[in-house]
């Protein structure tokens, strides 16, 4: 007889790591916005570029290590060896489990399909290195050559976290469709009923129809209703979406030492999530602006930059608005998040007339003009200002008195509770 002895499992400190959770720990990394054309030097902003993000293996599997000690997850004498308190032969070996762990979590997560790697290019063999010269550490200098990228399983996961941690920041709210301040005949009963008029929903307030039967014929059997005796109900009309986000790209996003592109982009990820999940109905483009503007794919979002860019606040409002008129949506409008005062404008012959120097007359003219074409077209502006300078503040109070929208003046932290809270609680209806 075959006899099958099972022995307790033992079971390594990789499948104790939470890797879903580890990915949300390492969000702000994976999703930094680095600086677009490199180091340079610009006579208004000095020398710029070297913040830009690091996506090699090296940088991960640091992010990672980071990750996991914030998280509690490695053992005290990992800890300690990190610390520098190891003390004794094993020292090395705890060095080697910890490089075999961050290995093994990049594995997992290439598996799992969250990234993917671009392999660095192999040196021709006349180049490699001659027996008796100096080495550098060859699996090092791999990971700093190699480069990951998020898949769209990883965008989307960063997404429906980024939605659910600024939801538990806002509170407890209904998901559905948009709320608006017209009644329509549906199941739901939110206002006072009124008389049936054809293509209503024959949603019958029985009572009330038979109240109404009553008073005109009296009380005799059998009751005879009329067309006229019939009531319905009344719900909340729920109408359809379109959303264009305006990010800002210019090079103040990440100025003085600040990152204020990748909170920006973690919102817009959050609202991908959901729009498509809740309301089906509404769509959601994207479109960044700085010297110009452009629409960008929402799946090209984790690698978007800033860089050396001026604030071209009309052209972007110009593109969202050529966007929302090719919606059949019954609500239309422009979440734009930025942190300057606009400072260029395209000309018409394409060229790019720019003025960092204050609010100018000519760029703020062009721009009012932009918000007042939205204004006429039906779309609502509501304005997301990461700045508190007293003449932005009054240009972009004039920017909502002239689209009829609204301004927050929010932090990186507040940033995605108030677009949330405004996107959830009807504060994007029609005005009539």
């Amino acid at each position: 007889m075959r006899v099958t002895t099972y022995t307790k499992y033992a079971g390594g400190l990789l499948d104790a790591v939470n890797l879903q959770d580890l990915l949300d720990r390492l969000a702000d990394f994976l999703l930094q916005s680095g600086f677009a054309g490199g180091p340079q030097y610009h006579p208004w902003w000095g020398l710029t570029g070297d913040e830009g993000g690091d996506h090699s293996m090296d940088g991960l599997k640091q992010a990672l290590l980071q990750a996991l000690i914030e998280s509690g997850q490695l053992t005290p004498e990992m800890l300690a060896e990190l610390r520098g308190e190891s003390q004794g032969e094993n020292s090395e070996a705890v060095r080697q489990q910890i490089a075999e762990l961050l290995d093994a979590l990049v594995k997992r997560l290439i598996e799992e399909g969250y990234l993917n790697v671009e392999a660095p290019p192999q040196m021709p063999a006349s180049h490699q290195a001659v027996p008796g010269a100096g080495r550098i550490d060859d699996a090092a200098e791999a990971a700093r050559q190699v480069e990951f990228n998020l898949t769209d399983k990883a965008v989307d996961f960063l997404g429906f976290r980024a939605l659910r941690h600024l939801l538990s920041a806002v509170g407890r709210s209904s998901l559905g469709s948009h709320d608006t301040p017209q009644l329509a005949t549906g199941v739901e009963a939110d206002a006072a009923s009124r008389p049936y008029e054809f293509g209503d929903t024959l949603n019958l307030d029985i009572p009330a129809t038979l109240t109404n039967a009553l008073h005109r014929g009296g009380l005799r059997l059998p009751l005879e209703l009329d067309y006229g005796d019939l009531m319905v109900h009344q719900a909340e009309y729920r109408s359809s979406c379109a959303t264009v986000l305006l990010l800002d790209t210019s090079h103040s996003m990440i100025l003085y030492g600040e990152d204020r592109f990748t909170p920006a982009k973690k919102v817009a990820l959050a609202l991908s999530h959901l729009i498509r999940t809740q309301y089906p109905g509404d769509s959601l483009r994207l479109v960044t602006f700085g010297d110009r503007a452009e629409e960008l794919p929402l799946g090209e979002l984790a690698r978007a930059q800033v860089g050396p860019y001026h604030t071209n606040t009309a052209e972007g409002l110009k593109v969202a608005r050529r966007l929302l008129l090719g919606q059949k949506k019954d609500m239309r409008q422009v979440i734009m998040i930025t942190d300057g005062k606009p400072s260029a404008i395209t000309l018409p012959d394409g060229r790019v007339y720019k003025n960092p120097a204050g609010l100018d007359p000519r760029v703020v003219r062009e721009t009012l003009r932009e918000v007042s074409a939205c204004r006429r077209s039906g779309i609502v502006i509501n304005t997301f200002m990461l700045a508190r300078d007293a003449a932005l503040v009054a240009f972009v109070n004039e920017v909502c008195q002239i689209a009829r929208g609204r301004a927050y003046f929010t932090t990186t932290m507040t940033l995605g509770q108030y677009i949330m809270r405004d996107f959830l609680r009807n504060r994007t209806r029609m005005i009539r």
